[in-house]
């Protein structure tokens, strides 16, 4: 599920999210971990047997935003806001950033600062333990699935835009195998949980079809 990356492999965008050892979220992560390792990632992102919905959403939430870090980490250097003045899908789609809180009117930015608002936001709930409970038997609150929700479809985002504007860059990296399966793992954990809306995913919909139709 983590994947390593070669080289500039080090390098995340923002400090890594690190679930406690020992606790109920780190089993279910090694679990995760473990089914990954067989290759099915469809069997991979299924709820195991007994385990709290909430909870395994948790866990993978947080090891999205992991990997896309690291993802994102290694390509921050052609990311730029000479290179990338808006944060973009192609040329159809752009995003602009609001939070509801501190930024409630969307502003249009560059991505590499659209990036960073959005990774720092997701930051800030996982750090939230009323959002994300660490420990065991600290029930989730009500909103929980839909603060995941909005937070997986805003990772997607960055993998949008670096398919779309960086892929070259990832290719010259020899990082494509890893963009490819941290995806995949991606789209079909959100799939399976009906996690975001298919108007939100249509910027990757070719790629998303080529890669699950193999797998049906």
């Amino acid at each position: 599920m983590s994947f390593l990356f070669g080289g500039r492999g080090n390098k995340t965008f923002k400090p890594k999210k690190n679930i406690p050892e020992g606790s109920h979220q780190y089993e279910l992560l090694k679990h995760a971990e473990a089914t990954l390792g067989s290759g099915n990632l469809r069997m991979a992102v299924m709820l195991p047997e007994g385990e709290d919905l909430n909870e395994w959403v948790a866990v993978n939430t947080v090891d999205f935003f992991n990997q896309i870090n690291m993802l994102y980490g290694t390509i921050t250097d052609f990311c730029t806001e000479e290179s990338c003045p808006v944060m973009s899908a192609g040329p159809k789609y752009e995003y602009h950033w609001a939070d509801g809180t501190n930024i409630k009117k969307p502003i249009k930015c560059s991505a590499p600062k659209y990036i960073d608002y959005l990774m720092t936001w997701v930051q800030d709930q996982l750090d939230d333990e009323t959002l994300f409970p660490s420990k065991i038997g600290v029930p989730f609150k009500r909103n929980f699935m839909s603060v995941a929700k909005t937070i997986l479809k805003r990772l997607f985002r960055v993998y949008a835009h670096i398919y779309h504007q960086h892929f070259d860059s990832v290719m010259q990296l020899q990082e494509e195998a890893h963009l490819n399966t941290s995806f995949k793992h991606f789209i079909f954990f959100v799939q399976e949980f009906n996690l975001i809306d298919r108007k939100e995913l249509v910027p990757l919909q070719e790629l998303i079809e080529k890669l699950t139709t193999k797998d049906r």
